[in-house]
């Protein structure tokens, strides 16, 4: 999931490789994921045998931890932004790692002979160095999530939408990720006073950092996809309030070969595109059939009864549609005098499209206007 998350975001990095904030989120999704793989009990064995040390994969694994620590930091720095920016992201991965450095030194002056997969906290919580290396990189996780977590809450309270669902999210990953470094501790320490809790670290902080890996990459990704779900849950909206301005010109769209092929496992924009090109293409073999009177009658009956100049003009236009269609469906009707020249825009934009739509379903109601001529519509009636 989290190198999943990494392959989302890759193609915005090689677009934008100077960007210290896509640069920050790759590394933690990558570093997060790699600390998932080096900690695999598959991974700790051949790691351990190619090495030819005994749990080598240990201190691999905390630098991985480590670095993602840093690689967090880093993000909330970018995240807080003001004049230190660089600086403070200087300092936090300096001290990381100083971290990592101690991990190896404390390590290689340890002595861990007998490999442990799943339990190596545990097992050598008393061993010298060895207890100080994991100390070292449960503090370091710690203090990580701790930041991680407050910082991310601060700013949800500041911003809305997909962002700050995310923000929620991924302090709520970074709050599990603190539950994985605080049972580890809790059985090392009671480890030290001579209870057997190893269970707390190769069940319950497994379960903890996976929870917390899954809500992180979630927090991460919302922010993207919320803007896309938000333009097709529009286009969706959209492209169902069209439908009875496309069904009052379905004949004519029909019968002139006028509505392009339908597309299939086409995304709601897509599909809204469409139907906005069949209308346009509509409205375009109509033009010359507009007549002006029409619309002027509607668009005054509608004003003097609403006040409202938008429902007027989308009544006004209503009318005028229904009966071009009319009258051009009907080999005995001429042309009008002037067609479609004398209208105002000769064809309207969307939003007015829509509040066509809204006329023509009945979700607007109009007031009567004065008939036209015969073979026409009334105001009313579009």
């Amino acid at each position: 999931m989290l190198w999943l998350g990494l392959l989302v975001k890759a193609p915005d990095l090689l677009r934008h490789r100077r960007d210290p904030y896509l640069r920050a989120i790759c590394a933690v999704l990558g570093l997060a994921g790699l600390c998932f793989f080096l900690g695999a009990p598959p991974t700790v064995g051949a790691v351990n045998r190619l090495g030819g040390v005994p749990n080598l994969a240990a201190p691999l694994t905390y630098a991985a931890i480590t670095g993602y620590c840093a690689a967090s930091q880093v993000l909330i720095v970018h995240w807080r932004g003001g004049p230190r920016v660089r600086r403070t992201a200087r300092r936090w991965v300096l001290a990381y790692a100083l971290v990592v450095l101690g991990i190896a030194v404390t390590f290689a002056l340890g002595d861990a002979p007998v490999e442990r997969r799943t339990d190596l906290d545990t097992y050598y919580a008393t061993t010298p160095f060895i207890a100080q290396m994991i100390l070292l990189y449960l503090l370091a996780h710690l203090t990580t999530v701790t930041v991680t977590t407050v910082s991310a809450l601060r700013w949800a309270r500041r911003v809305r939408g997909g962002l700050r669902a995310g923000l929620v999210l991924l302090a709520t990953g970074a709050l599990c990720g603190a539950g994985y470094s605080v049972t580890k501790l809790i059985a090392v320490g009671a480890n030290w006073s001579g209870r057997d809790w190893s269970a707390l670290g190769t069940t319950v902080s497994p379960a903890a950092a996976g929870l917390g890996a899954l809500l992180t990459v979630v927090g991460v990704l919302v922010p993207l996809v919320a803007p896309r779900a938000d333009e097709w849950r529009r286009a969706r909206r959209t492209y169902a309030r069209l439908a009875p301005l496309e069904r009052a010109l379905d004949e004519l769209l029909t019968r002139r070969a006028l509505r392009l092929p339908r597309p299939r496992l086409a995304s709601p924009t897509t599909r809204l595109m469409w139907r906005r090109t069949s209308i346009h293409n509509a409205l375009g073999h109509l033009d010359a059939w507009f007549d002006r009177e029409v619309y002027d009658r509607t668009l005054a009956g509608v004003l003097a009864a609403t006040g409202d100049p938008e429902r007027a003009e989308a009544a006004a236009w209503a009318a005028v549609i229904t009966t071009a269609a009319l009258r051009e469906a009907d080999p005995a009707e001429p042309l009008p005098a002037g067609g479609g020249a004398r209208l105002p825009g000769r064809v309207p934009d969307p939003a007015v499209l829509d509040r066509i739509a809204d006329v023509l379903a009945g979700t607007t109601p109009v007031p009567p206007a004065p008939a036209v001529a015969s073979g026409t519509t009334t105001a009313g009636t579009a």
